[in-house]
C-alpha cells in the first residue's frame, strides 16, 4: 500500500469507524437503559421514548389515568373508597407517580403528602385544565412534575378533581446518567480511534522515518556500515532502499578512493625507491670516476657502463609511469588499425633473435592461423606488450639453454598468442598479483634483475584497450606462459 492509498485509508478510519463505534455503543447504552426503565415502569418503549421524559412518565401512568378517568365519568363515588384509592395509588408509586383527589379546595385522598406541599399551589383550578402533553401538563421549574387531572362531580353535586402526578426528577437523572455515558463513549471513541490512527502511522511513517533519520546521522557521522531494511513497498519503503543503494554506492566510491589513496601512496614509495636505487649508484660511480678511483680506462669504462645502464632503467621507469599516468588519466592515444599478426611476429622473431641469441636461448615460434589474418589493433602499442613480456622472459632466464616459446593459435573472432619459457618461473601464491602495478614476485628492491614491476599492468591495460583478454600460467623452476588475445579482422573487412 503506497502513501497516498494509506491517507485515502486513513482518512475513512476517521470518518467510519467513530460513526460504526458510536452507533454500537449507543445502541448498547439505550438498550440498557431501556431495560432499566422497563422494569421500573413495567412496559417496553422505544429510544425516542426514553430521551423524552414527559412522554415516558405520561405512557408509564397512562393505564390508571383511563381508569380513573372512566370512574371520574360513570362512578364518581368510587373515587371517595379509600381502599379502591389506595390500590390505585401502589400501583403508580412503583412508576414514581401518585394519586390525589380535591373535592371543593380540600383534598380527600392525597397518595403522597410530601410532594403534594412542592406543588399544591401549582395545581389547576376546576374547569381550567388544558392538555399540554398527551393528556398531561407540566408544572414546577426546580421540581418539574406532569400532572394529569380529570374534573367531575362527586354524586351530592360537589366539583370533584382527580389528579394523576409524576416525579420528573427520577427520570430525568436516568437521562443525564445516559448522556454522561454517551458523552464519555463518545470521548474514549475518539481516544481509541486516534490512538489506532497513532500506531498504524507510527508503524507505516513515522517507524521508517526514524530509521532513515537515524541512517542519516550515522552516514553523516561517517559509519558507512549502518545498513536500513525497511520491507514496505510504499513510497517511504522505496525512499529507504534508494538511501540503501546510496550508502552501498558511497561505500563503494569512498573504499575504492581509499584504496587509490594507498596505490597512491605506495606508488609514491615505490618510484622514489626505484628512482633513488639507480641514482644512488650514478651518484657513487660518478664520485669514484672523480676522485680517481677508477684510473685504469677498463676500470672507468666500466663505471660509465654502469652509470649508462642505470640512467637507461630510469629512462625506462620514467617512461613507463609516464604511460601508465596517461592510461589513468585516460588520455592515451591508439591508433587502431588492420594488422597482418602473422606478418608482424615475423618482424618480431628477427627483431629479437639476436637479444635471444646472447642469452643463449632458443626461440621456437610456431604460426597455426592462415595466412593474411588480421587482427584491429595499434602496432606501437601491441609491440610495447610484445617488448614487456618478452623482456620479462629473458630477464628472470636462469638456465643456460633457455627457450622462448611463441605460438599463435586461431580461435575464431579471436587470435591467441602465447609466449613461454622455460625460466625460473612464478610461485603459485605470487601468480595472482603479477598484474598489479609494483608487484615483483622477489620482494627484495636490490635484485640484480632490476626491473619496475610496472611492466604487466601496463600490457594487461593494453590489452583490455584492445578489447582482448590477458592471463599467466607459471609452474616455478619450470617456466611462464603470458597468453593473450586479439579481435580479428571480420570478413568483411578482410575481402576489401
Amino acid at each position: 500500500m503506497n502513501l497516498k492509498q494509506k491517507l485515502v485509508t486513513a482518512f475513512f478510519i476517521i470518518m467510519l469507524l467513530p460513526i460504526l463505534l458510536i452507533t454500537a455503543v449507543t445502541g448498547m447504552l439505550a438498550g440498557y437503559q431501556a431495560n432499566s426503565i422497563e422494569e421500573d415502569y413495567g412496559y417496553n418503549m422505544d429510544s425516542m421514548s426514553m430521551v423524552n421524559p414527559i412522554q415516558l412518565l405520561n405512557r408509564a401512568t397512562r393505564g390508571v389515568y383511563n381508569e380513573v378517568k372512566l370512574k371520574a365519568l360513570k362512578d364518581p363515588a368510587q373515587l371517595q373508597d379509600a381502599k379502591y384509592l389506595n390500590s390505585l395509588n401502589d400501583q403508580l408509586t412503583g412508576k414514581y407517580s401518585f394519586l390525589l383527589v380535591r373535592k371543593n379546595h380540600q383534598y380527600i385522598y392525597c397518595g403522597n403528602l410530601e410532594l403534594l406541599d412542592q406543588i399544591e399551589e401549582s395545581l389547576p383550578r376546576f374547569g381550567v385544565y388544558s392538555t399540554d402533553v398527551d393528556g398531561g401538563i407540566y408544572i414546577g421549574e426546580s421540581n418539574p412534575f406532569l400532572v394529569k387531572q380529570q374534573d367531575f362531580y362527586f354524586p351530592d353535586g360537589t366539583e370533584g378533581s382527580v389528579f394523576v402526578i409524576s416525579n420528573v426528577n427520577v427520570i430525568v437523572p436516568q437521562i443525564k446518567w445516559f448522556l454522561i455515558q454517551f458523552l464519555t463513549s463518545l470521548l474514549v471513541i475518539m481516544f481509541f480511534t486516534a490512538a489506532v490512527l497513532l500506531v498504524w502511522i507510527y508503524s507505516g511513517i513515522l517507524r521508517p522515518l526514524n530509521k532513515l533519520r537515524r541512517a542519516t546521522y550515522e552516514l553523516r557521522e561517517g559509519n558507512l556500515n549502518y545498513a536500513i531494511q525497511e520491507q514496505s513497498d510504499d513510497e517511504i519503503g522505496q525512499l529507504c532502499s534508494d538511501f540503501e543503494d546510496m550508502r552501498m554506492r558511497l561505500k563503494e566510491l569512498i573504499e575504492a578512493q581509499l584504496q587509490n589513496e594507498k596505490a597512491s601512496k605506495e606508488l609514491l614509495s615505490n618510484i622514489s625507491h626505484d628512482l633513488k636505487t639507480p641514482l644512488t649508484a650514478i651518484k657513487g660511480y660518478t664520485e669514484g670516476i672523480l676522485d680517481g678511483v677508477a684510473d685504469a680506462p677498463e676500470k672507468r669504462e666500466k663505471y660509465l657502463k654502469t652509470i649508462y645502464k642505470k640512467a637507461s632503467d630510469m629512462t625506462v621507469l620514467v617512461d613507463e609511469l609516464l604511460v601508465l599516468s596517461k592510461m589513468d588519466a585516460n588520455t592515451m592515444t591508439y591508433n587502431f588499425i588492420p594488422i597482418d599478426i602473422g606478418a608482424y611476429f615475423d618482424d618480431c622473431i628477427e627483431e629479437y633473435s639476436l637479444d635471444v641469441q646472447e642469452k643463449n636461448m632458443e626461440i621456437i615460434y610456431t604460426n597455426h592461423i592462415s595466412p593474411g589474418t588480421k587482427v584491429i589493433a595499434d602496432p606501437e602499442q601491441l609491440k610495447r606488450v610484445v617488448n614487456n613480456i618478452i623482456g620479462n622472459a629473458l630477464k628472470y632466464m636462469d638456465k643456460r639453454s633457455g627457450k622462448l616459446i611463441i605460438v599463435l593459435t586461431d580461435r575464431g573472432d579471436d587470435v591467441q598468442i602465447e609466449i613461454s619459457d622455460n625460466g625460473e618461473g612464478i610461485s603459485e601464491k605470487d601468480l595472482p598479483f603479477i598484474f598489479e602495478r609494483f608487484y615483483r614476485a622477489d620482494a627484495s628492491r636490490n635484485s640484480k634483475k632490476g626491473g619496475s614491476g610496472l611492466g604487466l599492468a601496463i600490457v594487461k591495460k593494453i590489452i583490455e584497450e584492445h578489447d582482448g583478454q590477458i592471463w599467466a600460467e607459471s609452474v616455478e623452476k619450470q617456466g611462464t606462459t603470458i597468453g593473450f588475445t586479439l579481435k580479428k579482422v571480420k570478413e568483411e573487412h578482410n575481402n576489401e
